[in-house]
């Protein structure tokens, strides 16, 4: 039986890390984590989610961008967060089917679809 998730993957474009790093790592304030060095070669930038969870992003040579399909991530301070990602220029879709969570939806620097919680989903 599954009882929790070690790693999340999102594709990104070839040659894109440092708009990664940028994004997740400057932006988000991720930190970036060495990836194992037989898979260094491939591209991509691997940051840690806390609690030895991570997230990998990982080239794809025909990229194409997520669109439905997408990571809920739980922020800290979520009003900070909306704010420098619209600051930046990064467009917001607030989620008003989640009460009493406050969620948004943006695309990351690759136009991957994410999503941002002020707290863990409460199951009914």
């Amino acid at each position: 039986m599954i009882t929790t998730i070690d790693h999340i993957q999102l594709a990104m474009p070839p040659n894109r890390e440092d708009d990664a790093r940028a994004y997740y790592g400057e932006l988000l304030r991720l930190t970036e984590i060495e990836k194992p060095a037989d898979l260094r070669g491939r591209g991509g930038v691997w940051f840690s989610l806390g609690d030895n969870r991570q997230l990998h992003l990982g080239v794809a040579v025909d990229f194409h961008p997520n669109k439905k399909a997408h990571p809920c991530f739980v922020v800290d301070d979520y009003r900070l967060l909306l704010d420098k990602l619209a600051t930046a220029g990064y467009r917001i879709q607030h989620d008003k089917l989640n009460p009493p969570a406050e969620r948004f939806y943006t695309d990351d620097v690759f136009g991957n679809r994410l999503e941002f919680a002020d707290r863990m989903s409460i199951l009914q």
